[in-house]
């Protein structure tokens, strides 16, 4: 007996709200860049440069207290913030102390990061220092050029891909979608001000790839259906391939969401962040092959003339996926 998560036979008007999705999507990627420019993203070590040290003891974390006891190191901008974890023991606490790089210098020395630890402890005794991670400014600025360049180069590799195996229009649909993804994950982390490292871009390239992956099989049942349908309009043949593809695209995002949700539950904090791109990703992704690249498909036309062979995947269609 298999499983069905649809019925085999679905006929729900999806691009009958296009106009709605459509609009809300422009005006979440608008909201998502202002918040973006706004408040901006939290960036993490690897990107700012500078020290970040995890604490961890038995004593409650007592922020106020730990930030008195760095004053007097003059150690300029210090950020430290209680970790929480469900995995953590009850007597298990867990904070994290960013400083930034100082003046003239590659990183922290081991002489401050000596200083702090032991002004820490005058604090708690009890305290014990887990790691200590450190990057040079001149390293985090190559980082955040190096994480600009993959996602740029990623996505115009899927545009070239994607305009060989069908026609310009699903080449710019595509990377309209994958657009989109991008931004509303940058927006969603500026607004929450989740870190945002070498890890996220790692998720963020993920997402570009499942991305393309759900709208390269809508697209390629709409080929089919464009050369069966000559005469259907092009709207309802969206439909139909929506509808025919629905049972595989739910079927596959749900069961990457269940070991998603696990390890954004149980996977600790140090993952949480990498976890929560690509589950916001997957949802953001399923939601912006159908109402992005379709709508953006729909509104630029493809080329039918019914007295002629359907070319709907252009001299390359026959290429191997």
């Amino acid at each position: 007996m298999r499983l069905r998560l649809v019925p085999q036979d679905t006929n729900w008007d999806f691009m009958r709200w296009r106009h709605y999705t459509f609009g809300a999507s422009v005006v979440a990627m608008v909201a998502s860049l202002a918040i973006w420019l706004l408040v901006g993203l939290n960036f993490g070590i690897d990107f700012l440069g500078g020290t970040t040290i995890r604490t961890e003891s038995s004593q409650a974390v007592d922020v106020g207290a730990y930030r008195d006891a760095l004053a007097p190191l003059d150690l300029g901008d210090v950020t430290i913030t209680e970790v929480f974890d469900p995995t953590f023991a009850p007597d298990q606490n867990v904070a994290q102390i960013r400083i930034q790089a100082q003046a003239g210098a590659e990183s922290v020395t081991p002489e401050t990061i000596a200083a702090v630890e032991v002004a820490l402890q005058t604090v708690d005794p009890s305290l014990t220092f887990p790691s200590v991670e450190s990057v040079g400014p001149k390293v985090s600025g190559e980082l955040i050029t190096t994480a600009l360049i993959a996602l740029a180069a990623a996505i115009g590799a899927m545009l070239f891909y994607i305009w060989l195996r069908f026609e310009w229009q699903f080449a710019v649909g595509a990377v309209a979608a994958l657009v989109h993804d991008v931004v509303l994950t940058i927006g969603i982390f500026a607004l929450l001000q989740i870190r945002f490292d070498l890890a996220t871009i790692a998720a963020l390239l993920t997402v570009l790839g499942y991305s393309i992956n759900d709208t390269v099989v809508i697209f390629d049942r709409l080929r089919e259906n464009l050369i069966k349908f000559k005469k259907t309009p092009l709207i309802e043949v969206m439909n139909r391939s929506v509808n025919e593809t629905l049972s595989r695209t739910l079927m596959t995002s749900g069961t990457t969401l269940l070991a998603l949700v696990a390890l954004i539950v149980l996977g600790g904090d140090v993952i949480r962040g990498f976890v929560f791109a690509i589950l916001w990703g997957v949802i953001v992704g399923t939601y912006s092959s159908v109402y992005v690249a379709k709508n953006v498909v729909l509104m630029l036309g493809v080329e039918r003339d019914p007295k002629k062979p359907s070319d709907a995947g252009t001299q390359f269609a026959d290429i191997d996926a």
